[in-house]
């Protein structure tokens, strides 16, 4: 009566009075999956399909930007449905929690539109010091009326998070029409492009303080900005020449 049930590790020539001792009064093993930050839905249903030890089917992929990515703890044999519940849950408090401490002044009407661009600034960047800034640079735009002008935000409306784009963007993408399209729609896109972590969120609760309104690949991982556009021009030539150079490396 004082054996448990569970997952237990049991190491190698253990006797059974070591065993019962084990099932007795060990901790069952706790697995663990890590989502990354600014996947889509689908790509977390995948994954969850692929990780050993959950049970269960995933009937529905959930909404774009409903889960929370970090790091979650299971038992052999816990349903996926149960951990997505979890996520859904975490991205729910999370976003509460965040939006009622928000900086003064943000041109959101809503939680809503907060993750929205979360989602945005999450696959613009994965530098952690870069979050405020960019998300900096869009609420300028959204305060200028200005169109954002994100390459993700196009690659959503054109694969709606289901596969990778495979390529590079053409410009003849850029004037695609789609509701996501930040190219052509004048404000935020109708819903998330991914899932965004919890830095996305309070970078865009807590941007930077700038004037800057345009930022272009740097060719070190990172990005440059800039407040005018004859500074911007400046600096897209010579993230082209970078380009070339390595293209040619």
């Amino acid at each position: 009566r004082e054996l448990r049930a569970g997952e237990f590790r049991f190491p190698a020539q253990t006797s059974m009075r070591g065993v019962v001792g084990i099932l007795r009064h060990c901790k069952t093993v706790v697995r663990r999956v890590t989502v990354p930050e600014g996947l889509s839905s689908a790509q977390i249903v995948a994954l969850l399909q692929q990780t050993d030890g959950l049970h269960g089917e995933i009937a529905t992929v959930p909404a774009e930007g409903s889960m929370l990515p970090e790091t979650y703890h299971f038992s052999h044999g816990d349903e996926r449905a149960v951990l997505l519940s979890r996520m859904a849950d975490g991205m729910r408090r999370t976003l509460a929690k965040l939006w009622r401490g928000r900086a003064q002044g943000l041109p959101f009407i809503s939680p809503e539109e907060a993750l929205i661009l979360a989602s945005i600034v999450e696959k613009e960047t994965s530098l952690e010091e870069e979050r405020p800034r960019i998300a900096g640079v869009f609420i300028n735009r959204l305060r200028q009326g200005m169109r954002l002008q994100s390459d993700p935000t196009v690659v959503y409306g054109m694969t709606l998070g289901q596969k990778a784009l495979g390529r590079a963007l053409r410009r003849d993408d850029l004037e695609m029409l789609t509701p996501y399209n930040t190219y052509r729609i004048p404000a935020l896109p109708p819903g998330p492009i991914a899932n965004p972590g919890r830095a996305a969120l309070s970078a865009v609760l807590h941007p930077r303080a700038t004037k800057e309104l345009y930022f272009v690949a740097n060719g070190l991982g990172g990005h440059t900005f800039a407040s005018t556009f004859a500074e911007h021009r400046r600096n897209v030539q010579q993230w082209r020449r970078v380009k070339a150079r390595k293209s040619r490396q």
